[in-house]
């Protein structure tokens, strides 16, 4: 089925806002899952940004998304 851009769009933009939505009632593995295709999807350099957003708004998000995303400490040990 040929659709325009923009309606792809559009169903990707409404799924993407109704896992987020439910993000905290989804299995861990789930979580980890759909985090790690998003930052293959989109590129590591937007892991931080996304494990930020998730944790801000769900209580709950996967200890493992929160440990690949903390920042290393610089060599001065900050």
């Amino acid at each position: 089925m040929n659709e325009p851009g923009e309606t792809k769009d559009l169903r990707f933009r409404a799924l993407g806002e109704a896992v987020a939505r439910i993000w905290s009632n989804l299995p861990q593995a789930v979580q980890q899952l759909l985090f790690e295709e998003a930052v293959t999807s989109h590129g590591e350099s937007i892991r931080q940004q996304l494990a930020v957003f998730l944790h801000d708004i769900h209580s709950r998000t996967s200890d493992s998304i929160k440990a690949h995303a903390m920042p290393e400490p610089d060599s001065l040990g900050c």
